[in-house]
Formats: C-alpha cells, sequence, structure tokens
C-alpha cells in the first residue's frame, strides 16, 4: 500500500532557520503556511522507501561537514517572494543522492536544482513585488551553514518530522 511521500530537506544554522521561519510566519497567507522554512532538496520521494532512505541518509551524512551556503539576492516569483541560495557542495551533495534516488525521481525532482527559501507565496502579485522592493533595499548576501538534513512526510499540507542527519554524524 503506498505510503504519503517523503521530503528531504537542508537543516539551517539555527541563526538562519529563525531568520527566514520567522520571514515566511510574517509574510506567507497564515492559512495556507503549514510548514517551516525549508530548503527543499526532494519534493517527492516514496514513503514505502523510507527505510533505505533513511539508511542512506545516515551513512552519507557522517561524511558531510557543515556547508557553507551563500544568500545571494531575493527573487521575485510571480505571487511571492524567495532567497536564491549558491552552494556548490550543497549542490554536488543533492547529485550525489539524486543518482542513489533516480529510480524514484519524479518530474520535478529531475529538474535543474535550484536552492532557495520562500518567505512568501500565493499572495497578489502587487503584494509579492512590494515585498520584494522592500526586502531588497536592505538585503546583504551573506553566508549561512547548512548543517544537516531532515526528512519529512508529507500529510497533504503539514509535514511530519521523519529523521534528523546531521552533518559529521554529530
Amino acid at each position: 500500500m503506498p505510503q504519503n511521500p517523503l521530503i528531504l530537506t537542508l537543516e539551517l544554522d539555527e541563526a538562519a532557520f529563525a531568520e527566514f521561519d520567522g520571514q515566511r510566519r510574517r509574510y506567507f497567507p497564515e492559512s495556507l503556511n503549514k510548514i517551516p522554512a525549508h530548503v527543499t532538496l526532494f519534493h517527492h520521494l516514496p514513503g514505502e522507501e523510507e527505510r533505505g532512505i533513511v539508511e542512506t541518509l545516515a551513512a552519507e551524512m557522517r561524511a558531510e561537514g557543515p556547508i557553507p551556503v551563500k544568500v545571494a539576492s531575493l527573487r521575485f516569483i510571480g505571487r511571492g517572494v524567495a532567497y536564491a541560495l549558491e552552494a556548490p557542495r550543497l549542490s554536488a551533495l543533492r547529485g550525489r543522492l539524486a543518482a542513489t534516488f533516480e529510480p524514484w525521481l519524479t518530474p520535478q525532482d529531475r529538474q535543474g536544482y535550484r536552492p532557495h527559501v520562500t518567505v512568501q507565496n500565493k499572495v497578489a502579485p502587487e503584494d509579492a513585488r512590494a515585498l520584494h522592493r522592500e526586502l531588497e533595499a536592505a538585503f546583504v548576501p551573506r553566508e549561512i551553514a547548512g548543517t544537516g538534513l531532515l526528512l519529512w512526510r508529507y500529510l497533504g499540507g503539514p509535514w511530519e518530522a521523519r529523521g534528523r542527519f546531521p552533518f559529521g554524524g554529530a
């Protein structure tokens, strides 16, 4: 019997997560905001393969140290705003995992990877443009850190935490 799909995200350092999640709670429509701020690596892995996915992640993350991530720019996404991230090591890690998970990848997860954090979505385009202008006026590129991976089960809106895989096995 098929289970709800799994989602894999990057765990951010505490300060970066607090900032992004605070903005998401402030700017995302409250009735639609069911999940914390996140950087998605995979949107849809098969729930029935959870045990193998967990084993793969536990083994792979032991050798991975914290990943530097540059918060590079703001992106207007039509009905929202996201922070565009640059992280060559994260992209390489995702590429290795994509090769492992290849038989299960959906078309969305087969597309090119563009890491980002969405802090607003599903609003009127003029509201998104206004927020983009506001955030852009104060934006300064900066470095944050990815500290591990988080596995979630999709529950039709909200997500259920299924595993944390810190880099270096910490």
